[in-house]
């Protein structure tokens, strides 16, 4: 914001001296400036959000793989049992 000022000053002898002063504000926007932090804030904030739950799905989905993994190993594990328990009948034993 600039402000300009004109003062008059008139001597003893009648004769008048004019000045003029011209301030300009500062760099202005405060109001911008914390608007924009906020705003810097809020995307911050939901982008640690999303990191999050990417990372957590990330979690689940190898969670559910491991779970796979572990049936199919038991799965295995039963057919040769059951692979065995055929042998050893076979087998006599």
């Amino acid at each position: 914001m600039t402000e300009e000022r004109i003062t008059e000053h008139t001597d003893a002898q009648g004769n008048t001296h004019t000045t003029r002063t011209i301030e300009t504000g500062g760099s202005g926007g405060g109001m911008a400036k914390w608007a924009f932090l906020l705003i810097l804030v809020i995307a911050l904030g939901v982008g640690v959000y999303l990191l999050t739950q990417t990372n957590s799905a990330e979690i689940a989905k190898d969670n559910a793989i491991a779970d796979a993994a572990s049936d199919v190993g038991e799965a295995a594990g039963q057919v040769g049992e059951a692979a065995q328990d055929v042998a050893d009948s076979v087998t006599g034993e």
